[in-house]
C-alpha cells in the first residue's frame, strides 16, 4: 500500500463500487441525457435553469464516473489480514487519555462502514495506528492538538 494510487477495498466495497459505476455509465447517462433533452425543449438555453441544472448534474456524474474508474482500476481487493498488528483493514479498539473506548476501522473512505469510526491510513490517527500492537500507545498530532491512544484489541474486518 505504499503507492498513493492504490486503494485497498474489501470485496463487498469493490462490488458496491462496480455496481455504482455500471449504474452511472448505463441508466444514469440515459437518464441525464433525457433530462438535458427535456430542458432543451423549454427554449432559450441562456436563461434555462432546468438546462443549467441538468448540465451541472451531468458534470458531477461524469466526475464521479472518472473517480470510480480510477479507484476500480487501481484497487487491491482482499479480505483484511490478522497479523497481530494494525494494518489497513483492521478494526482497532483503542482507549483515549480520558479512558473512553472507541472502535476504529482503519481503511480508505470508500470502505466506510456504519458503526465504526473511520481512521483513514493517510490521516494522522490512521498513520499513528498502523503497525501498532495490542497494549501499545500511539501519539499523533492533529489540528485539535496532540492525542494518545492505547490499542486494546485488533481484529481483521469481516464484511
Amino acid at each position: 500500500m505504499n503507492n498513493e494510487e492504490t486503494t485497498w477495498l474489501t470485496p463487498t466495497t469493490f462490488e458496491r463500487l462496480k455496481a455504482e459505476y455500471a449504474d452511472l455509465t448505463g441508466p444514469g447517462r440515459i437518464e441525464i441525457e433525457a433530462r438535458i433533452a427535456e430542458a432543451r425543449s423549454h427554449g432559450d438555453l441562456r436563461e434555462n435553469a432546468d438546462y443549467d441544472a441538468a448540465k451541472n448534474a451531468q458534470g458531477m456524474m461524469e466526475a464521479r464516473i472518472r473517480q470510480l474508474r480510477h479507484i476500480l482500476e487501481n484497487a487491491v481487493v482482499r479480505e483484511a489480514n490478522d497479523s497481530g498488528k494494525v494494518e489497513v483493514g483492521s478494526i482497532v479498539v483503542a482507549v483515549d487519555a480520558d479512558g473512553d473506548e472507541m472502535e476504529y476501522f482503519v481503511a480508505t473512505p470508500e470502505n466506510k462502514v456504519r458503526g465504526y469510526v473511520l481512521a483513514s491510513p493517510s490521516s494522522p490517527m490512521g498513520l499513528a495506528l498502523l503497525g501498532a500492537t495490542v497494549g501499545q500507545e500511539v501519539t499523533y498530532q492533529a489540528p485539535g492538538g496532540t492525542f494518545t491512544l492505547k490499542v486494546v484489541d485488533i481484529k481483521p474486518y469481516q464484511g
